[in-house]
């Protein structure tokens, strides 16, 4: 690893208006380096690697200095970062579908990258991008370069978030949550792959996460940050072994833990699906019509009121497309019935009312939250369309919402850009509460939290769920969270349920190759 500062921050402050958001912090990254900046949600972190590149709303005021080799970040004109950003400074976006344009096809994004960049025709561009989807491991890379973002599990966006971000070689890549929508088997490729590169191009990386374990194994120095400053920096070693800090002891040790109330006896059936096929239709050419690809096949399976059942699988196995079959959101045949009513009959507008009692809480709660709607707006939409409250009423249920999900009343009229990814996680889980549904399919829900968050989430849906009775399809692919939450556990593989059972009984004593490979995978991390 080499000693030359290929980046240098010093006393750099973000502040929006009158409010610091990240005060006097200073590091320093240098070639071949891995730098951990870790800490809570809402800490500065992104705020901090925003900066660099120049990607922070315009209406934030950055001050102090940011050095890149020889150059002033702060002081280059646009035309100039311009040529930086995405050549010698990539970036890999915590939340890729809001990264990646929903119009256009995932390899055509990746292809622009290049030809800006690089002198390259437009069919060498999609030679090179059809071998970058390879590098990052992404299935059949030649028919998945022609699909939209929509049509790509969260682990697969990001992969090809990834693969846009190495696309020119940078010598500064800046990872911020790369791996949150991963599987650990995907994780531990996507993380070595990025090993390999750094080692091969001597780049310097700046990642940010809250997963402590991927910290400990791939990182050479750690930034710990809390309301905006840095509180502790030092190698790897010493924050593991030494930690000074009351807030680093903190994130250390905090790991989810418990068990779901026990729901209470003869509950009512809240969700039962029986042979559930859906599938999504490819893009109809001259040559060929339109085909179906099969995703979700043939699942049958029932969810009692005040049950949780956890969904694990790895990436692009078919979990996040079961929910959206559930919801009528794909197509799909077989049998939905929802407390014990068939829906799987029904058309959209008589599916509509239905909706208010299934709930979806979105892997990315930035790109499911209109950015032109404040908080109110957010969650008083719902209530407008399917309850009978009037206007006092629903401020109040607003109001009480918020205050069980951990926020005041004032932040109603704000608007979601304002908010932390893990915030914004918790706005979404107000929005989908604060209609009282039978069920709410949660997406990842924790995947954006630090390890903290994660705890108090976990806490809160719980008793949310004895509260209210709420059934929960809790998809994730971190195992000590899905310990925590699920009563049972549905293995899914190529859209199909490979194993199920009790929790305990799944992760203690998995009866299937596919569980136990992916299972050990998970003990290892």
């Amino acid at each position: 690893m080499a000693d030359t500062p290929l980046l240098t921050m010093q006393d750099v402050t973000i502040s929006l208006k009158d409010k610091v958001l990240v005060n006097r912090l200073s590091l320093s990254i240098n070639l071949g380096e891995t730098v951990a900046l870790v800490g809570d949600s809402g800490a500065g972190k992104s705020l901090t690697a925003y900066s660099i590149p120049g990607l922070l709303p315009e209406d934030m005021v950055v001050t102090g200095q940011i050095h890149y080799e020889d150059q002033s970040l702060l002081s280059l004109p646009p035309e100039q970062m311009k040529r930086i950003r995405g050549k010698q400074i990539g970036m890999i976006f915590q939340e890729p579908m809001t990264s990646l344009n929903p119009l256009h096809k995932v390899g055509r994004q990746v292809e622009e990258n290049l030809l800006i960049h690089q002198s390259m025709t437009k069919k060498e561009a999609l030679k090179k991008t059809i071998a970058l989807f390879r590098d990052v491991e992404l299935p059949q890379p030649e028919e998945l370069v022609n699909r939209l973002p929509h049509q790509l599990s969260g682990g697969q966006r990001q992969r090809v978030m990834i693969a846009m971000a190495i696309a020119n070689k940078p010598r500064l890549l800046i990872a911020d949550e790369p791996t949150t929508a991963l599987d650990v088997t995907v994780e531990q490729q996507v993380l070595q792959l990025i090993q390999r590169l750094q080692r091969k191009y001597q780049m310097a990386v700046l990642f940010i996460t809250h997963d402590l374990g991927i910290v400990k194994r791939y990182c050479d120095k750690v930034c710990v940050m809390a309301d905006g400053a840095i509180i502790e920096q030092a190698p790897t070693n010493l924050i593991f072994s030494a930690p000074k800090h009351q807030v680093t002891r903190e994130l250390i040790n905090s790991r989810p833990s418990g068990s779901p109330y026990p729901p209470a006896q003869n509950q009512t059936m809240t969700l039962h699906l029986s042979s559930l096929f859906a599938w999504y239709r490819s893009q109809k050419t001259w040559f060929k019509a339109h085909q179906r690809q099969m995703i979700v096949k043939d699942i049958t399976l029932s969810i009692k009121a005040g049950e949780t059942l956890g969904v694990v699988g790895e990436s692009g196995s078919g979990k996040t497309s079961l929910g959206l079959a559930i919801l009528k959101m794909l197509n799909s045949e077989g049998e939905i019935y929802v407390k014990e009513r068939a829906v799987h009959t029904l058309n959209e507008k008589a599916f509509r009312p239905i909706r208010k009692d299934i709930q979806l809480v979105f892997q990315d709660p930035f790109g499911s939250l209109n950015p032109r709607m404040t908080i109110s707006d957010i969650l008083e939409e719902g209530l407008m369309i399917h309850t009978i409250l009037n206007a006092d009423e629903r401020l109040t249920r607003m109001q009480q919402t918020l205050g069980e999900v951990g926020f005041e009343s004032n932040v109603l009229n704000r608007y979601p850009h304002e908010f932390s990814g893990g915030q914004r996680q918790r706005i979404a889980l107000a929005r989908a509460i604060v209609l009282r549904p039978a069920l709410v399919i949660l997406d990842e829900p924790t995947s954006s939290l630090d390890r903290r968050l994660q705890l108090q989430l976990i806490d809160l849906l719980r008793e949310l769920q004895r509260k209210y009775g709420l059934s929960y399809i809790f998809i994730s692919h971190d195992l000590s969270v899905v310990r925590a939450m699920s009563h049972r556990i549905a293995v899914l593989k190529d859209g199909e349920i490979v194993e199920r059972g009790d929790t305990e009984t799944i992760l203690n004593s998995p009866q299937h190759s596919y569980t136990q490979a992916l299972f050990n995978a998970a003990l290892s991390e």
